[in-house]
């Protein structure tokens, strides 16, 4: 259960990420209460996830999957271009996430 609210937890990374850039500075409202509400459901889910699973692998994950749904989302909407490399570099770093769990 700890891994699917860590899993859940980083995905709110990348809806707070993502509302933060939209907030420009926290100058629009919708995208600052999203900011406000994801960011402190990602905190908590971090935190109980944290309580059975080793810190720096449960902090490891959870940047992780923030990192690599933020990236992906910034290139899908074209807000970074996308590029071979870019993208075998986030396939690395979903390795190494799960490979995180595999020995976890």
């Amino acid at each position: 259960m700890s891994w699917l609210v860590l899993i859940a937890a980083g995905m709110l990374e990348a809806v707070w990420a993502t509302s933060l850039a939209a907030s420009k500075g926290f100058t629009r409202p919708g995208p600052t209460i999203l900011f406000v509400i994801s960011l402190t459901l990602s905190m908590a889910g971090l935190a109980r996830a944290m309580t059975e699973i080793p810190t720096g692998t449960a902090y490891a994950v959870w940047v992780g999957i923030g990192a690599t749904l933020t990236v992906g989302w910034s290139m899908a909407t074209g807000a970074e271009a996308a590029s071979r490399a870019r993208i075998a570099l986030l396939v690395l770093l979903i390795g190494c996430v799960a490979g995180l769990k595999v020995v976890g």
